[in-house]
């Protein structure tokens, strides 16, 4: 059996913890696999196969490493992991290492003999039991996480409002969003998973650099819709990005005469995920989650994407998400 956990939702100047179920239907979770909530979780079951006293965390012995005393696992190490399981209110009373097994399902015997139900009821993890990037074989996956009711409402409504089919949604990572992926981290992030997209991903990816006006004009509707952060980070931004920006891509300025550029305040991550999901057209950004979650999502559905710097109109790309 598996739980949801809560999920984060951005509220001004913070980030608060929400149900699962405030986003997406539980119930379409258990088609696939036994599930329950979280708050099911501690308030039903863990009284009696988890309480305090005997809540163990599992990590491997490499996670360990980075603990005070190297045998420890860092459940509570950084943000959302220390908020997350002090907004469950657990504390943990010791820690099991393990190594040499990983989370792919081939190692599932090796996981129900090491860790048996009978002596191991609740394994605790530092992270989502699951490999990163998403494997291809686990796209399909998404097609059980539903959105709520409340969210497909919330969705359509500022659909109908705002926007007029056909629409493209479109993810740029600029402003003070690029700053959370600084070109400081990416030595140590390129060797992991991204060597053979190195071509594609210096031009995309370092800024400044936007795809030139070509890239939109397959796609080119009267409406346009870009995650509600954009707007806020533009003002800095732009100073730094036009010099190098204008020469080549002067038409690209021309385009958003005639195309009407959508964007939603408050900013929420959530409904943009929606909006994105629903649009006729999808460009992402390679090196980012919130991209991922959107293509996979538009790939169950068969709703076309591309992305930056690793497509180009009119052709076939194979390698649609990293």
């Amino acid at each position: 059996m598996v739980h949801t956990p809560v999920v984060l939702k951005q509220q001004i100047l913070q980030w608060v913890h929400v149900p699962y179920s405030e986003f997406f239907k539980l119930e379409a979770l258990s088609a696939y696999h036994r599930v329950i909530s979280l708050e099911d979780f501690m308030k039903v079951l863990a009284p009696k196969y988890w309480p305090p006293g005997q809540r163990k965390a599992y990590c491997f012995e490499a996670a360990a490493q980075r603990s005070a005393d190297k045998k420890s696992c860092p459940m509570k190490d950084g943000n959302p992991f220390g908020p997350f399981w002090d907004h469950v209110g657990v504390e943990f009373d010791q820690s099991v290492l393990f190594g040499g097994i990983t989370f792919s399902a081939y190692y599932q015997p090796q996981w129900m003999k090491r860790f048996p139900p009978s002596e191991h009821p609740v394994l605790a993890l530092p992270g989502a039991p699951a490999q990163f990037p998403v494997l291809e074989e686990h796209v399909g996956l998404q097609r059980y996480m539903v959105w709520s009711d409340k969210m497909v409402k919330e969705g359509e409504e500022h659909i109908a409002a705002l926007l007029a089919r056909p629409y493209v949604g479109i993810h740029l990572r600029i402003g003070v969003d690029w700053n959370l992926l600084r070109p400081s981290f990416l030595p140590s992030f390129l060797p992991s998973f991204l060597p053979s997209f190195l071509p594609s991903f210096l031009p995309l990816c370092l800024p400044p650099s936007l795809p030139p006006f070509p890239f939109f004009f397959p796609f080119c509707p009267p409406r346009l819709f870009l995650p509600s952060f954009l707007p806020s980070f533009l003002p800095s931004f732009l100073p730094s990005f036009l010099p190098s920006f204008l020469p080549s891509s002067l038409p690209f300025l021309f385009f958003f005469l005639f195309v009407k550029v959508v964007t939603l305040q408050p900013d929420w991550a959530q409904t943009d995920l929606y909006i994105l999901g629903q649009a006729d057209h999808f460009i992402g950004n390679c090196v980012s989650s919130f991209s991922a979650f959107v293509k996979r999502e538009r790939d169950v559905h068969g709703l076309p994407s591309s992305f930056f710097g690793m497509d180009k109109p009119g052709k076939v790309n194979s390698k649609d998400e990293l």
